[in-house]
């Protein structure tokens, strides 16, 4: 006698509206697709497409599937849906990762290979390559979103000298390098994501100055760059929502104004100061009100806004 399993209606409900949410992304989405598969986007953002657990972005033949479920166990039919979907559908991919958000286990959140063997090492971005390694922490090691930023550094720092601080695995400095600036200094704390920016500087053939890559706090190294009288066409200001070392306290819905202040005598007269805002609970309102303050003393003024990459969500 054959046993077939017994599933909910509400969960087989669930599970066909994922089903038809990746098909439809991927028919959105299909001129994204490089006939190369070297590129780099988010094939489905479930946070405006009807699924906030779930978010897959590609990297070259690599899907990376986060489970953003505050629940884990919630988001696993979904993962599996797509695990199981999105191969069938693009049979060049080569690897998928999962990673889950809210795990207890720190290497779920980093990820795991779920399919193939080896996850890809680097990603072409507007005729830019950079390395990648998608399991090196929660994130991916390279953020869609700043795609527009990237694009911007590497069309308005030809020969400026540019500070990337909180660089993470150094992409705003290797676009700003692949626009020909004639100098960027990486500030990072931790060494392994700076020596990815290293790689992506062999990929492209950039030569690495290994005094530009500086590991280290960000309050004392910035100090340290003031004593030494150095100054900058360009800051990148870049920094995590919140982070916490015995030297200092980032910190961006309290103390974003603080960052900002402490970078700006870095700043060479007529520089840029690029600063990002990664904290999804401040507004981009509440965040352009703090910068708009900061430019009364008449010494900043707000040049010019570029919009975070978002793909375009189904309509």
């Amino acid at each position: 006698m054959l046993a077939y399993p017994i599933v909910p209606s509400s969960r087989l409900a669930d599970l066909l509206m994922t089903t038809e949410r990746l098909e439809a992304a991927l028919t959105f989405r299909a001129a994204f697709f490089d006939d190369r598969h070297q590129t780099a986007f988010r094939l489905f953002n479930g946070f405006t497409e009807g699924n906030p657990d779930l978010v897959i972005d590609l990297y070259a033949r690599t899907l990376v599937i986060h489970n953003y479920a505050d629940k884990p166990e919630r988001g696993f039919s979904a993962v599996r849906e797509a695990q199981q979907l999105l191969p069938a559908r693009l049979p060049w991919i080569r690897a998928v990762v999962v990673k889950t958000r809210n795990s207890q286990d720190p290497q779920e959140k980093r990820g795991a290979v779920v399919y193939g063997e080896t996850a890809d090492r680097k990603i072409l971005e507007n005729g830019v390559w950079y390395a990648i390694d998608p399991m090196i922490n929660r994130d991916a090691s390279l953020y869609l979103d700043t795609r527009n930023v990237r694009l911007w550094a590497s069309q308005h720092l030809k020969v400026k000298s540019v500070l990337n601080t909180f660089a993470y695995t150094g992409s705003l400095g290797v676009a700003a390098q692949a626009g020909g600036a004639a100098r960027v200094v990486h500030l990072e704390l931790n060494r392994r994501f700076l020596n990815v920016a290293k790689t992506s500087y062999t990929l492209n053939g950039f030569p690495i100055n290994k005094s530009d890559f500086q590991v280290g706090d960000f309050w004392p190294r910035i100090n340290h760059l003031k004593a030494a009288d150095e100054r900058f066409d360009c800051v990148f200001l870049d920094p995590p929502i919140y982070s916490a070392t015995a030297r200092g306290v980032v910190d961006l819905a309290q103390s974003y104004k603080r960052l900002i202040n402490k970078v700006r005598p870095l700043i060479k007269h007529d520089g840029y100061l690029v600063a990002i805002n990664n904290a999804l609970f401040v507004s981009g309102a509440a965040y352009l009100k703090e910068i708009e303050s900061l430019c009364a003393d008449g010494y900043l003024t707000i040049e010019e806004l570029i919009s975070k990459k978002s793909w375009p969500s189904i309509p």
